[in-house]
């Protein structure tokens, strides 16, 4: 089980809070324990970096709808560079350059290293690239086991001429003159409350702390490339359609050294032939002739992982529903486990001999043939809400 506190406890938002209220408490929460106002508290530093993994899922309409659904569970393992939330893998510049705008509504952004760039100094390269989003069919077994798929992906990816500076060569890149290399250009102004130091994004090399006078000449001086990448995606058992799975990392690469964007895996299930999935549990319809019904038989019924024997006891009324237990699916990183469910249908034949004809004939004058549900027969709502409770 995961030991994560609830992104809405961590904001201090109920779960029925509107965007503009998780972006006001986001902020709230960050002013409060922004290392610039806790210099060298390390405790204060982790839950400014909570609140920014809080937010970067309460913010996203994708994100926010799978964790309500299913909390931690929704994001794998949620391990940096795994099938998981990339937020625990976040790095103090890496907040910045996402969340940099919070911090600017009422002219913080300056003070607090603003500008979407790093507050540390030194040189901060480019923008986090985008993210990406691709789609996965699986299969029932895949859905319910769990599965290693590898898949090729169209992307941005670092340019291996220039290796990601976007120069011709190593003295093509120059210290920018304005910042002097730390990407950031500092102001002392004095206030009524005696001098504030600002610190903003330098507008000469726009927080790169470097300039390029000769480009590369294979990415145009972006530093990357359109390419392909294999990637390998260890899915957890018991997904289920439209769920999401995010690898940190694993998106676009960003212009001239900046981090990766996450990949986002949406989750398709793939029909079964013979089976239906109701969440955790599996439905299948079981077609018997009336002689099976009357004398009983044992029959073999499909499964998500194989076939299993069921035995039919003699008299069994259309409608009845044999129950697998625990032949469905497992709960995403759960204890729970579904059943598979067996709906007996008696299959009524189309066309009929005359011979056939002239038997039923006479078998329908036997009283044994007459319907006389018993009084304890359980009606078809009973079933259905007993199958759901």
């Amino acid at each position: 089980m995961s030991n994560k506190r609830d992104y809405y406890e961590i904001l201090g938002v109920p779960k029925t809070a509107s965007q503009d209220e998780i972006k006001k408490a986001y902020r709230k929460v960050a002013m409060q324990y922004h290392p610039d106002r806790n210099p060298g508290d390390q405790s204060a530093e982790d839950k400014f970096k909570e609140a920014a993994e809080a937010y970067e899922v309460l913010n996203d309409a994708d994100k926010k709808s799978q964790y309500d659904r299913f909390g931690h569970n929704a994001f794998g393992q949620g391990r940096s560079g795994g099938g998981g939330f990339s937020g625990g893998g976040m790095n103090m510049d890496d907040i910045f350059s996402q969340f940099g705008d919070v911090f600017g509504d009422d002219g913080f952004s300056g003070f607090f290293g603003g500008g979407g760039r790093s507050r540390r100094g030194g040189q901060t390269g480019g923008a986090r690239g985008s993210n990406l989003r691709v789609k996965l069919k699986l299969n029932f077994e895949e859905m319910a086991k769990g599965a290693s798929k590898t898949i090729k992906i169209k992307k941005y990816i670092k340019c291996s001429t220039c290796t990601g500076s976007g120069a011709k060569d190593k003295n093509s890149i120059q210290t920018c003159g304005t910042c002097k290399g730390s990407g950031q250009v500092r102001r002392v102004q004095n206030t009524f409350l005696g001098q504030m130091q600002t610190v903003t994004t330098c507008p000469t090399c726009n927080g790169d702390g470097t300039s390029i006078t000769a480009k590369c000449g294979v990415c145009k001086g972006e530093g990357r490339v359109y390419g392909e990448e294999t990637i390998n995606i260890d899915i957890p058992a018991g997904v289920q359609e439209g769920m999401q799975l995010s690898l940190s990392g694993k998106g676009n690469i960003g212009e001239r050294g900046g981090s990766f964007g996450d990949l986002i895996v949406q989750i398709e299930e793939e029909a079964h032939p013979q089976l239906q999935r109701d969440g955790l549990n599996v439905a299948f319809d079981l077609y018997l002739s009336f002689p099976d019904v009357v004398f009983g038989t044992q029959v073999e019924v499909p499964t998500i992982d194989g076939r299993a024997k069921i035995k039919i006891p003699a008299g069994t009324q259309s409608g009845k529903i044999f129950r697998l237990k625990g032949k469905g699916f497992p709960q995403v990183n759960g204890y729970e486990k579904g059943d598979q469910l067996i709906h007996v249908n008696v299959w009524t034949p189309q066309n009929i001999s005359a011979e056939e004809k002239s038997n039923l004939e006479k078998l329908a004058q036997s009283k044994n043939f007459e319907p006389n549900p018993e009084k304890n027969e359980k009606s078809f709502f009973d079933k259905v809400r007993e199958i759901f409770s």
